[in-house]
């Protein structure tokens, strides 16, 4: 079922999740619901936060997205990332690298805002998934981008954290906007003076 995703200011977005026990039908349904959303929504992850759920779950997708590649390592062996999408995140631990790398970022919770966000160039992911207790892989490019984003939504961080108070001033048009649910004007050169 698709669900509606709560935007900017929404306390939920700030809360940590709760880890998750017993896979019961209702996290199931869960799961079910964030793809379902993720997809309608075009988007690459979600997290439970993201449809108003306090829990230890999001789902992530980058299926046939070539511009922006994905690596997967298992066991230190190279895999096909596509092979193990989408991928259900559950209670993730992650070990990301020291070494960062800037990227464009975008986020559901957001619409409409795009910036330039610092993350680790690698991170080592322990999970569970819906049909495994241990799911472990290291991820690149693209999917390490967007564990990391998820995964801080896990535990009721935002992607404008990683910004530096100038960066944050300088989107605080744009965020009033996002809380009133309103649409970010688009600016053109025209409109400059």
């Amino acid at each position: 079922m698709i669900r509606e995703i709560v935007h900017y200011d929404a306390p939920v977005l700030r809360a940590k999740g709760k880890e998750i026990g017993a896979i019961t039908p209702a996290i199931k349904s869960l799961v079910q619901d964030l793809l379902d959303t993720m997809r309608h929504a075009r988007g690459v992850g979600l997290a439970a936060q993201q449809i108003g759920e306090a829990l230890q779950v999001a789902v992530i997708d980058v299926t046939g997205i070539k511009e922006r590649p994905s690596k997967m390592w298992i066991q230190g062996k190279p895999v096909d990332p596509e092979a193990y999408m989408p991928l259900i995140l559950i209670n993730p631990v992650l070990k990301p690298t020291k070494s960062k790398i800037i990227g464009h970022e975008g986020c559901l919770s957001f619409p409409g805002l795009t910036l330039d966000i610092p993350r680790a160039q690698r991170v080592g992911v322990k999970m569970r998934t819906l049909d495994h207790p241990q799911f472990e892989f290291d991820a690149g490019g693209l999917l390490a981008r967007a564990v990391l984003h998820e995964v801080d939504h896990l535990h009721g961080r935002l992607f404008i954290d990683h910004l530096s108070t100038e960066e944050r001033r300088l989107i605080r048009e744009d965020l009033e906007y996002i809380k009133r649910g309103e649409p970010i004007p688009e600016y053109s050169s025209d409109n400059e003076s």
